[in-house]
């Protein structure tokens, strides 16, 4: 059985576009996905990355019109500046890790509600009445944003530290254990295909 490891942040417009393709393709080509929230200023910082205040006029004009022309092709709602952003994204990394600790929810659920609380419904997702009601939503005991904050953080940590060993450097960002790297949401059809063998 085919194996994607999933790394991703919670404030990422492009993860947030990811939607429900990737579960889609794991259950077309019998695939699990193991979901593994990072830092990503930290990720960008030991990658070469720079976070967006940093970036070039040029490329932020190209992000402006990118993502909600890819919004309108997906029909995805979409709002490029969202009010609640950037906010902290480790208590909802936090959140998620213990989901998917705890098992009997729906984790790829979740982690949509997540994203789509601040790319489309202007929530803040570093805010504990936001992450429970996400939890709740996905059919998981909203107490996990407090229970497993230990967990989630030292998890979150060896997140960082195994991304960066596995060549990570932006979100999302798929890697199988066939060695394959995808990156982008644009590349979720090369990750389809090469399950399926075909690439």
């Amino acid at each position: 059985m085919p194996h994607i490891d999933y790394y991703f942040t919670t404030v990422s417009p492009y993860a947030y576009l990811v939607g429900p393709r990737l579960e889609e393709i794991a259950q077309r080509r019998g695939a699990t996905v193991t979901y593994k929230p990072v830092d990503l200023i930290s990720t960008f910082g030991r990658t070469g990355g720079v976070p967006l205040p940093e970036r070039h006029p040029a490329r932020v004009e190209y992000r402006a019109q990118e993502l909600p022309r890819q919004a309108r092709r997906l029909n995805m709602p979409f709002n490029l500046k969202p009010a609640h952003w950037p906010v902290n994204p480790a208590p909802s990394a936090y959140a998620i890790i213990a989901a998917q600790k705890a098992g009997g929810g729906n984790l790829p659920l979740l982690v949509h509600r997540l994203l789509a609380s601040c790319w489309a419904e202007e929530k803040d997702v570093s805010q504990d009445d936001v992450i429970k009601a996400c939890l709740a939503e996905a059919d998981f005991d909203p107490g996990l944003a407090d229970s497993g904050l230990l967990t989630g953080a030292e998890i979150y940590a060896a997140n960082l530290e195994e991304a960066v060993a596995a060549g990570v450097f932006g979100s999302p960002f798929f890697i199988c254990d066939s060695g394959q790297k995808f990156w982008g949401q644009d590349r979720l059809d090369d990750l389809d295909a090469h399950l399926g063998g075909d690439i």
